[in-house]
Protein backbone atom coordinates (compact mmCIF):
# COMPACT_ATOMS: atom_id res chain seq x y z
CA UNK A 1 0.00 0.00 0.00
CA UNK A 2 1.44 3.63 -0.97
CA UNK A 3 2.32 6.02 2.20
CA UNK A 4 -0.41 9.21 1.65
CA UNK A 5 1.41 12.57 0.36
CA UNK A 6 1.49 13.54 4.05
CA UNK A 7 3.13 10.81 5.71
CA UNK A 8 6.27 12.05 7.83
CA UNK A 9 8.63 10.16 9.75
CA UNK A 10 7.15 9.23 13.30
CA UNK A 11 10.51 10.25 15.07
CA UNK A 12 10.73 13.63 13.32
CA UNK A 13 6.67 13.82 14.11
CA UNK A 14 7.05 13.30 17.56
CA UNK A 15 10.22 16.09 18.29
CA UNK A 16 8.30 18.36 15.95
CA UNK A 17 5.41 18.34 17.82
CA UNK A 18 7.06 18.88 20.71
CA UNK A 19 9.12 22.30 19.42
CA UNK A 20 5.99 23.47 18.10
CA UNK A 21 4.61 23.05 21.07
CA UNK A 22 6.88 24.76 23.63
CA UNK A 23 7.20 27.53 20.38
CA UNK A 24 3.79 28.38 20.94
CA UNK A 25 3.89 28.17 24.66
CA UNK A 26 6.51 30.63 25.04
CA UNK A 27 5.07 32.72 22.16
CA UNK A 28 1.42 33.02 23.98
CA UNK A 29 1.68 31.60 27.82
CA UNK A 30 4.69 32.64 29.47
CA UNK A 31 7.51 34.96 27.14
CA UNK A 32 9.83 34.54 29.74
CA UNK A 33 10.19 30.86 29.73
CA UNK A 34 13.96 29.88 28.97
CA UNK A 35 14.02 27.11 26.16
CA UNK A 36 16.94 24.53 26.63
CA UNK A 37 16.64 22.01 23.73
CA UNK A 38 18.18 18.33 23.74
CA UNK A 39 18.90 16.25 20.60
CA UNK A 40 20.22 12.62 20.05
CA UNK A 41 19.70 9.63 17.66
CA UNK A 42 17.35 7.60 18.43
CA UNK A 43 18.50 4.82 21.19
CA UNK A 44 22.02 6.91 21.44
CA UNK A 45 23.12 6.24 24.91
CA UNK A 46 23.62 9.90 25.58
CA UNK A 47 22.31 13.66 24.41
CA UNK A 48 24.60 14.95 21.72
CA UNK A 49 23.91 18.45 22.09
CA UNK A 50 21.00 20.67 23.08
CA UNK A 51 20.79 24.36 22.27
CA UNK A 52 20.02 27.27 25.08
CA UNK A 53 17.73 30.21 24.34
CA UNK A 54 18.44 32.54 27.23
CA UNK A 55 18.60 36.42 28.12
CA UNK A 56 21.19 35.25 31.13
CA UNK A 57 24.62 34.49 31.67
CA UNK A 58 23.73 30.94 32.15
CA UNK A 59 24.00 30.03 28.73
CA UNK A 60 27.43 31.18 28.23
CA UNK A 61 28.34 28.90 30.98
CA UNK A 62 26.40 25.85 29.32
CA UNK A 63 28.09 26.43 26.36
CA UNK A 64 31.62 26.67 27.96
CA UNK A 65 31.33 23.69 29.84
CA UNK A 66 29.99 21.90 26.92
CA UNK A 67 26.68 21.34 28.08
CA UNK A 68 25.22 23.05 25.29
CA UNK A 69 26.02 23.49 21.66
CA UNK A 70 24.90 26.86 21.12
CA UNK A 71 22.87 29.48 23.06
CA UNK A 72 22.18 33.01 22.91
CA UNK A 73 22.70 35.68 25.70
CA UNK A 74 20.83 39.66 25.60
CA UNK A 75 23.29 41.64 25.51
CA UNK A 76 26.07 41.58 22.97
CA UNK A 77 28.04 43.21 25.61
CA UNK A 78 27.47 40.51 27.67
CA UNK A 79 29.70 37.87 25.24
CA UNK A 80 32.14 40.49 25.10
CA UNK A 81 32.56 40.77 28.65
CA UNK A 82 33.07 36.87 28.68
CA UNK A 83 35.56 36.81 25.70
CA UNK A 84 37.34 39.61 27.11
CA UNK A 85 37.52 37.82 30.55
CA UNK A 86 35.80 40.50 32.71
CA UNK A 87 33.09 40.65 35.56
CA UNK A 88 31.78 38.30 36.08
CA UNK A 89 34.14 36.16 34.54
CA UNK A 90 37.65 35.34 36.03
CA UNK A 91 39.49 34.78 32.51
CA UNK A 92 38.66 34.59 28.59
CA UNK A 93 36.11 32.28 27.81
CA UNK A 94 36.30 30.30 24.44
CA UNK A 95 33.14 31.51 22.68
CA UNK A 96 32.41 32.44 19.11
CA UNK A 97 29.35 34.09 17.48
CA UNK A 98 27.78 32.64 14.37
CA UNK A 99 25.52 35.85 14.14
CA UNK A 100 23.87 38.46 16.08
CA UNK A 101 19.80 39.21 16.27
CA UNK A 102 19.09 42.66 15.89
CA UNK A 103 17.71 44.37 18.64
CA UNK A 104 18.15 47.81 19.55
CA UNK A 105 18.19 48.87 23.41
CA UNK A 106 19.65 51.32 25.93
CA UNK A 107 21.16 51.10 29.72
CA UNK A 108 18.23 53.69 31.51
CA UNK A 109 19.05 55.26 34.54
CA UNK A 110 15.78 56.94 36.01
CA UNK A 111 15.48 58.72 39.67
CA UNK A 112 12.79 60.61 41.33
CA UNK A 113 13.10 64.14 40.32
CA UNK A 114 13.08 65.46 44.07
CA UNK A 115 16.91 63.21 44.33
CA UNK A 116 18.06 66.55 42.67
CA UNK A 117 20.29 64.26 41.02
CA UNK A 118 21.71 65.33 37.14
CA UNK A 119 24.45 62.80 36.68
CA UNK A 120 24.90 59.43 37.42
CA UNK A 121 28.41 60.33 39.02
CA UNK A 122 26.28 62.85 41.16
CA UNK A 123 25.66 59.01 43.49
CA UNK A 124 29.05 59.17 43.96
CA UNK A 125 29.43 62.78 44.62
CA UNK A 126 26.95 63.40 47.24
CA UNK A 127 27.44 59.63 48.91
CA UNK A 128 23.23 59.77 47.90
CA UNK A 129 21.42 57.18 50.20
CA UNK A 130 19.58 55.79 46.60
CA UNK A 131 16.57 53.67 47.58
CA UNK A 132 17.34 51.76 44.06
CA UNK A 133 15.08 48.84 42.46
CA UNK A 134 16.45 46.51 39.72
CA UNK A 135 15.64 43.43 38.35
CA UNK A 136 15.16 39.99 40.28
CA UNK A 137 17.11 37.73 37.90
CA UNK A 138 20.07 38.06 39.67
CA UNK A 139 22.03 36.39 36.68
CA UNK A 140 20.90 38.92 34.44
CA UNK A 141 23.04 41.06 32.17
CA UNK A 142 21.83 44.17 33.68
CA UNK A 143 23.83 43.21 37.17
CA UNK A 144 26.79 42.97 36.21
CA UNK A 145 26.86 45.21 34.17
CA UNK A 146 25.41 47.69 36.37
CA UNK A 147 28.70 46.91 38.43
CA UNK A 148 31.09 47.78 35.40
CA UNK A 149 29.46 51.23 35.14
CA UNK A 150 29.37 51.88 39.67
CA UNK A 151 33.05 50.77 39.86
CA UNK A 152 33.99 53.17 37.06
CA UNK A 153 31.48 55.59 38.20
CA UNK A 154 33.23 55.54 41.96
CA UNK A 155 30.87 53.44 43.77
CA UNK A 156 29.04 49.98 44.32
CA UNK A 157 25.98 48.58 45.72
CA UNK A 158 27.87 48.73 48.93
CA UNK A 159 28.75 51.94 48.89
CA UNK A 160 25.16 53.01 48.57
CA UNK A 161 23.95 50.61 51.24
CA UNK A 162 26.35 52.09 53.34
CA UNK A 163 24.96 55.90 52.65
CA UNK A 164 21.69 54.68 54.34
CA UNK A 165 20.37 53.67 50.98
CA UNK A 166 19.05 49.95 49.57
CA UNK A 167 18.51 47.84 47.04
CA UNK A 168 15.30 46.04 45.50
CA UNK A 169 15.64 43.11 43.74
CA UNK A 170 11.89 42.81 41.97
CA UNK A 171 10.35 42.30 39.02
CA UNK A 172 11.53 41.36 35.68
CA UNK A 173 11.55 44.11 32.24
CA UNK A 174 10.19 47.29 33.01
CA UNK A 175 7.17 48.53 31.61
CA UNK A 176 4.73 51.31 32.70
CA UNK A 177 2.12 48.51 34.48
CA UNK A 178 4.55 46.68 36.45
CA UNK A 179 4.46 47.59 40.22
CA UNK A 180 7.75 49.21 40.73
CA UNK A 181 7.15 51.91 38.40
CA UNK A 182 3.74 52.51 40.88
CA UNK A 183 6.61 52.50 43.35
CA UNK A 184 8.51 55.14 41.79
CA UNK A 185 6.00 57.00 41.43
CA UNK A 186 4.95 57.14 45.06
CA UNK A 187 8.13 58.04 46.35
CA UNK A 188 8.35 54.28 48.03
CA UNK A 189 11.81 54.29 45.87
CA UNK A 190 14.23 56.64 44.28
CA UNK A 191 15.79 54.98 41.12
CA UNK A 192 15.22 52.24 38.74
CA UNK A 193 18.57 51.11 36.77
CA UNK A 194 16.96 48.51 33.65
CA UNK A 195 17.06 48.37 29.79
CA UNK A 196 14.21 47.88 27.82
CA UNK A 197 14.18 51.95 27.04
CA UNK A 198 11.73 51.49 24.46
CA UNK A 199 9.23 50.23 26.82
CA UNK A 200 8.76 52.76 29.62
CA UNK A 201 11.40 55.38 29.22
CA UNK A 202 8.91 58.24 27.86
CA UNK A 203 6.30 57.43 31.04
CA UNK A 204 9.21 57.93 33.27
CA UNK A 205 9.81 61.04 31.69
CA UNK A 206 6.16 62.03 31.62
CA UNK A 207 6.02 61.05 35.58
CA UNK A 208 8.78 63.63 36.49
CA UNK A 209 11.35 61.17 36.71
CA UNK A 210 14.95 62.26 35.52
CA UNK A 211 17.25 60.21 33.06
CA UNK A 212 20.46 59.99 34.44
CA UNK A 213 23.43 60.47 31.66
CA UNK A 214 27.06 59.25 32.26
CA UNK A 215 29.93 61.43 31.92
CA UNK A 216 31.77 61.20 29.03
CA UNK A 217 35.04 59.81 30.76
CA UNK A 218 32.80 57.68 32.44
CA UNK A 219 31.81 55.87 29.16
CA UNK A 220 35.77 55.76 27.53
CA UNK A 221 36.84 53.56 31.11
CA UNK A 222 33.80 51.46 30.39
CA UNK A 223 34.49 50.85 26.41
CA UNK A 224 37.99 50.06 27.31
CA UNK A 225 36.49 47.22 28.74
CA UNK A 226 34.10 46.02 25.37
CA UNK A 227 31.03 48.62 26.36
CA UNK A 228 29.84 50.25 23.38
CA UNK A 229 28.45 53.95 24.05
CA UNK A 230 24.65 54.66 23.44
CA UNK A 231 22.41 57.82 23.13
CA UNK A 232 18.25 57.71 24.02
CA UNK A 233 18.07 60.11 21.15
CA UNK A 234 15.39 62.96 21.24
CA UNK A 235 14.17 62.60 18.10
CA UNK A 236 12.97 58.94 18.81
CA UNK A 237 11.95 59.44 23.02
CA UNK A 238 10.13 62.44 22.71
CA UNK A 239 9.89 62.67 25.86
CA UNK A 240 13.59 63.69 26.79
CA UNK A 241 14.42 67.40 26.61
CA UNK A 242 17.97 66.29 25.53
CA UNK A 243 20.20 63.80 24.11
CA UNK A 244 21.27 61.11 26.78
CA UNK A 245 24.64 59.74 26.91
CA UNK A 246 24.90 56.29 28.28
CA UNK A 247 26.05 52.61 27.50
CA UNK A 248 24.39 49.84 24.55
CA UNK A 249 22.06 47.46 25.40
CA UNK A 250 21.73 45.87 21.96
CA UNK A 251 22.23 42.92 20.32
CA UNK A 252 21.64 39.03 21.40
CA UNK A 253 24.34 37.36 20.17
CA UNK A 254 24.11 33.28 18.97
CA UNK A 255 26.64 32.08 19.99
CA UNK A 256 29.05 28.50 20.16
CA UNK A 257 32.37 27.13 21.67
CA UNK A 258 35.35 28.28 19.65
CA UNK A 259 35.86 24.54 19.32
CA UNK A 260 32.65 23.61 18.14
CA UNK A 261 33.14 21.13 14.85
CA UNK A 262 32.64 22.70 11.62
CA UNK A 263 30.37 20.76 10.46
CA UNK A 264 27.70 21.19 13.03
CA UNK A 265 28.53 25.38 13.19
CA UNK A 266 27.35 25.22 9.29
CA UNK A 267 24.36 23.26 10.30
CA UNK A 268 23.60 25.82 12.88
CA UNK A 269 24.03 28.53 10.01
CA UNK A 270 21.62 26.61 7.52
CA UNK A 271 19.31 26.16 9.95
CA UNK A 272 18.93 29.89 11.13
CA UNK A 273 18.74 31.02 7.59
CA UNK A 274 16.25 28.10 6.31
CA UNK A 275 13.95 29.11 9.24
CA UNK A 276 13.95 33.05 9.44
CA UNK A 277 10.71 33.65 8.28
CA UNK A 278 9.51 31.54 11.65
CA UNK A 279 11.56 33.25 14.09
CA UNK A 280 9.94 36.95 15.09
CA UNK A 281 12.34 39.37 16.09
CA UNK A 282 11.90 43.57 16.71
CA UNK A 283 11.14 44.54 13.04
CA UNK A 284 8.92 43.40 10.14
CA UNK A 285 8.92 40.66 8.02
CA UNK A 286 11.47 37.19 8.38
CA UNK A 287 14.92 37.52 10.43
CA UNK A 288 16.78 39.57 8.49
CA UNK A 289 19.76 36.70 8.66
CA UNK A 290 22.15 38.58 5.95
CA UNK A 291 22.23 41.07 8.04
CA UNK A 292 23.15 39.56 11.05
CA UNK A 293 26.85 39.48 10.55
CA UNK A 294 27.26 43.18 10.14
CA UNK A 295 28.76 45.60 12.52
CA UNK A 296 25.70 48.14 13.33
CA UNK A 297 23.57 50.12 16.21
CA UNK A 298 21.26 46.79 16.68
CA UNK A 299 23.46 44.34 15.41
CA UNK A 300 27.08 44.77 17.76
CA UNK A 301 29.96 42.40 16.66
CA UNK A 302 32.12 42.42 19.76
CA UNK A 303 32.84 38.68 19.28
CA UNK A 304 35.07 36.62 16.37
CA UNK A 305 33.06 34.68 13.69
CA UNK A 306 33.62 31.09 14.43
CA UNK A 307 35.17 30.31 10.72
CA UNK A 308 32.73 27.88 9.64
CA UNK A 309 30.15 30.68 10.59
CA UNK A 310 32.28 33.08 9.11
CA UNK A 311 32.88 30.79 5.56
CA UNK A 312 29.19 29.86 5.20
CA UNK A 313 28.07 33.67 5.55
CA UNK A 314 30.75 34.63 2.61
CA UNK A 315 29.33 32.09 0.50
CA UNK A 316 25.98 32.74 1.00
CA UNK A 317 27.22 36.61 0.07
CA UNK A 318 26.24 37.90 3.55
CA UNK A 319 29.59 38.98 4.63
CA UNK A 320 31.54 40.89 1.79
Amino acid sequence: MALPEHWANPIATRSLLVLEIASELVSTVNPFWQAKIQMRVQGAPDWQFSLYGSGTIDGIHAVVKRESALAIVNPSTALALAYRGLHPFDCPQPVRSIAVIPTADQYVFAVRGETGLRTFEDIARAKYPLRLSVRAIRDHSVHFMLDHIMEVAGFSIKDLESWGGSVRYEGAWMHPGDPKFAALLAGEIDAIFDEASDAWLNEAVEAGMTILPLAEETVQKLEARGFRRAFLKRDYFKALPDDILTVDFSGWPVFVHEEAPDELVTAFCAALDARKAAIPWQGYGPLPVERMTTDAEDTPQDVPLHPAAERFWRQRGYLK
